[in-house]
């Protein structure tokens, strides 16, 4: 299920952001996918958990594929594609060992690792992708703001996760969270 859950809320984050209008909250301005995107850190962490790191690698190989097909799909361009294709190879790639090497409770290690990968997601994504250095979506003026408000719907997003991850592990310690 867990696999399930990672690989469509990678899909239904491309669905959402082609579909709907980002949401503007005050001077930032957030994709409707990023809410789907933060619980993909989540999910990838629980696959670790489930399957190991090496096995981790080919499911985020496979997740990137899909991604890629996905956004081409429904229709965003090249560059577009190239820049979410690399900024989720890099941030999926950096929560895996971050979450690997942390040797903190379930919930901290999903909130640590969750929080650095989302950083870089949106970072990356923000610059190559829709800055004038990429498809020029945004100004210059307007990246840190599409960076930021990224970042803080992530962040909310991981430390909820994060929180739902450990009262699971508590109230079910021997079962499928942790194993």
């Amino acid at each position: 299920m867990r696999l399930f859950l990672y690989l469509a809320s990678i899909v239904l984050a491309n669905v959402v952001t082609a579909k709907f209008a980002p949401l503007a909250l005050g001077m930032f301005l957030v994709p409707m996918g990023t809410f789907l995107i933060g619980g993909t850190f989540i999910f990838r962490d629980l696959v670790q958990n489930k399957y190991g790191r090496k096995k981790t690698y080919m499911f985020i190989a496979g997740a990137l594929f899909l991604s890629a097909f996905a956004s081409f799909m429904l229709g965003d361009t090249l560059l577009i594609v190239v820049a979410s294709a690399l900024s989720f190879a890099i941030a999926e790639t950096t929560d895996t060992e971050i979450y690997t090497r942390l040797k903190l409770p379930l919930g901290l290690r999903v909130f640590y690792s969750g929080l650095v990968g989302g950083f870089l997601d949106s970072v990356i994504f923000v610059i190559i992708g829709l800055s004038p250095l990429g498809a020029g979506f945004i100004p210059w003026e307007a990246v840190p703001a599409a960076i930021m408000g990224q970042v803080i719907v992530k962040t909310a997003l991981q430390g909820l996760g994060a929180f739902i991850v450990t009262q699971l592990k508590n109230k079910f310690p021997s079962h499928a969270i942790s194993s």
